[in-house]
C-alpha cells in the first residue's frame, strides 16, 4: 500500500516543470487540478511561513493564491524533491528551489520544504517555508535521513 509520502510526491510537479508557468496559466492550473481529483479536501488550508509570521489561505483557489504571492517576483521557477519524511498523517517534502527573478539574468537556488498533512485520504492542509530550519523548527518534525529515492541528477 502506498504511504502519504508517495502520495504528496505523485502531485508535486517534475524539476522540468515551470512552477511560475504553470500556476499562473489558468488553463494548466485548472487540468493540474482536475488530474489531482479529489485528493484536496474542499476545506484545504494552507500557509505561507515566509510571509512575515505566516499569512493562509482557504480552499484550492486559496492555495493557487499562496502560490501566485510567492511567484510574484519570480520569472522562472523549478522544484526538485530531494528528500520525503513521513511521520504519522503529516509528511514534509525537501526541496531545492531554482529559479530567476524578473529582473535578472541569473538563476538563485532555495533550500526548502513543506509540511502536507492527510486526513482521511485527502490533503487537509500544506505548509511551505522558506528554508529547513524553519520547517523543522516550527514542525517539531525531527531531521532524519529521507525514506525516499536519492536525489535526481
Amino acid at each position: 500500500m502506498a504511504g502519504h509520502g508517495d502520495l504528496i510526491r505523485a502531485l508535486l510537479p517534475s524539476p522540468q516543470i515551470d512552477l511560475a508557468h504553470l500556476v499562473r496559466d489558468d488553463e494548466a492550473f485548472a487540468a493540474t487540478v482536475a488530474a489531482a481529483g479529489e485528493i484536496f479536501d474542499p476545506e484545504l488550508e494552507s500557509a505561507a511561513h515566509w510571509l512575515g509570521g505566516g499569512r493562509s489561505y482557504r480552499g484550492i483557489d486559496g492555495f493557487r493564491r499562496m502560490w501566485l504571492d510567492w511567484l510574484e517576483p519570480w520569472a522562472t521557477y523549478h522544484v526538485q524533491v530531494e528528500g520525503i519524511i513521513e511521520e504519522g498523517d503529516r509528511v514534509v517534502v525537501l526541496i531545492r528551489d531554482r529559479g530567476r527573478h524578473h529582473d535578472s539574468d541569473a538563476e538563485v537556488e532555495l533550500l526548502a520544504g513543506s509540511v502536507w498533512t492527510v486526513r482521511a485520504g485527502r490533503i487537509a492542509r500544506v505548509e511551505l517555508y522558506a528554508n529547513r530550519d524553519d520547517l523543522f523548527e516550527a514542525s517539531g518534525i525531527i531531521r532524519r535521513p529521507s525514506r525516499s529515492r536519492p536525489p535526481l541528477g
